[in-house]
């Protein structure tokens, strides 16, 4: 049987809740940590056993990627500036919404892009969240040359989530919710705003976990490679340590 994939998504809410990431790393055992709204200048290269890949350079408010060395072999991380909200234009949160990483893994020889997104807030429309997420699994896919991707993150996309859903399905990803809401701190808005996307990946599971000093909860994606996938080393030089 093939190992579980354990990943973990949270958005730090401007780096808040950056001192719980060593618990969850060791609490969760995980294979990937990928994180929203961090200040990329004070991040550690290391998380307990994770390894920092990269990350963004252009926010305020920064996406990272951290992965167990001894799973994965990274090849390349690249990120993305996506369609601008009017938020983005006068508050400039975010010029790099996407930031993926290409990795095989050791253990099966498997080609993935595992990815952290950060879609633009609720103050814009959903419309223009589509054409971000939509952007993103393009640039992925570019990326990756066709292997599977996972792409977790913050969608601030709690409502009309069903015709999202189906919309991802028409473009081949799949899309899974948490057990329960990942933001409560406002009356109104509340929901399922942090989930995955995913092609290629049978998702197990997406668990909220309990509440620390964000006002999102972190979530955990525990997925296994889809019956369909095959061993997919791509032979590429690895990235630098």
């Amino acid at each position: 049987m093939l190992p579980l994939l354990r990943v973990i998504s949270y958005n730090l809410r401007k780096h808040a809740a950056s001192g719980e990431l060593v618990d969850l790393a060791r609490d969760f055992e995980i294979d990937a940590l990928c994180l929203q709204e961090c200040d990329t200048d004070d991040l550690p290269e290391t998380i307990g056993d994770l390894h920092l890949a990269d990350s963004t350079r252009g926010n305020r408010l920064g996406l990272a990627i951290y992965y167990r060395k001894d799973r994965f072999t990274a090849y390349e991380t690249q990120t993305f500036a996506l369609k601008k909200s009017l938020h983005d234009r006068v508050l400039a949160p975010a010029h790099e919404r996407l930031i993926g990483t290409r990795v095989t893994d050791n253990e099966t020889d498997h080609g993935l892009v595992i990815a952290s997104f950060h879609a633009a807030p609720l103050t814009a429309s959903n419309s223009l969240r589509r054409n971000q997420i939509h952007a993103a699994h393009a640039e992925l896919l570019s990326m990756g040359g066709g292997l599977m991707s996972l792409m977790v993150g913050d969608f601030n996309y709690p409502f009309f989530t069903k015709s999202l859903t189906a919309q991802m399905k028409d473009a081949g990803y799949d899309l899974t919710m948490s057990d329960r809401r990942t933001y409560t701190r406002y009356r109104v808005f509340k929901g399922h705003f942090d989930f995955a996307t995913s092609q290629g990946l049978e998702i197990e599971s997406v668990e909220t976990l309990p509440r620390g000093a964000s006002d999102h909860l972190p979530i955990l994606i525990s997925a296994e490679y889809g019956l369909d996938s095959n061993g997919n080393g791509n032979g590429a030089a690895p990235a630098a340590s």
